[in-house]
């Protein structure tokens, strides 16, 4: 059975002194070509019930989240996206990238959240602190909880939010790059993607750091 993401979190959190509580989840982590996609819903003390049928974007069809897509933008509080190009990943890494497109999405907001929800084991989004700098204290408290896209709503909203977006714009780039067929793997490492590096090699969508193959390289 599809599990159900409820407020429960979000709304003790509200209860408990976060005015504006937030979920963030990204998309693309796991892609080829392409960027990433962070995607970042606010909920308030006034907020009502999710809309019927959210869940985990990767649990739901292509067409349930095109439709869950404008009623989560009008269901919540705010909501934004940041992006993270290829480039990026190659120059700064994957976990740098992603704290830069995390940080995009939330500089998009008209108010920043009091505390952010995130899927996942680590902290992405939070500046590290180093022997030669310290990072500035930031205006939210971040909580990581673990499939936390599957059990808060906020949190799939936004994996839906930037999951949606992000298929958009692979079929849109998918127009002057179409031996890669991303209009149907979305930037992703199908059959299809990988044969197609081994004999165009690679586009300026491309994340070159990894291990792709290169044109006349089989197996």
């Amino acid at each position: 059975m599809r599990p159900i993401p409820t407020l429960e979190l979000e709304r003790h959190l509200v209860a408990t002194g976060h005015r504006l509580v937030a979920g963030m989840d990204e998309v693309g982590r796991g892609a080829i070509a392409g960027p990433l996609a962070v995607g970042v819903v606010v909920v308030s003390a006034v907020t009502g019930d999710p809309p019927t049928g959210l869940a985990d974007s990767k649990l739901l069809t292509a067409q349930s989240r095109t439709a869950l897509a404008p009623l989560v933008k009008g269901w919540a509080h705010s909501w934004a996206l940041g992006w993270s190009s290829a480039g990026e990943i190659d120059r700064h890494g994957l976990t740098e990238a992603l704290r830069r497109a995390g940080h995009r999405a939330l500089d998009a907001l008209a108010e920043p959240p009091d505390c952010i929800v995130i899927d996942g084991k680590y902290d992405w989004l939070t500046m590290p602190t180093t022997l030669f700098a310290q990072a500035a204290p930031a205006p939210w408290t971040v909580r990581v909880v673990v499939k936390a896209d599957q059990r808060h709503a906020a949190v799939a909203a936004a994996s839906v939010l930037a999951k949606v977006a992000r298929d958009e714009l692979m079929v849109q780039l998918a127009d002057a790059h179409a031996v890669y067929g991303w209009a149907s793997n979305k930037g992703y490492g199908s059959a299809e993607h990988m044969a197609a590096l081994r004999v165009h090699g690679f586009s300026d969508q491309h994340r070159r750091s990894w291990a792709l193959p290169s044109p006349g390289v089989r197996g």
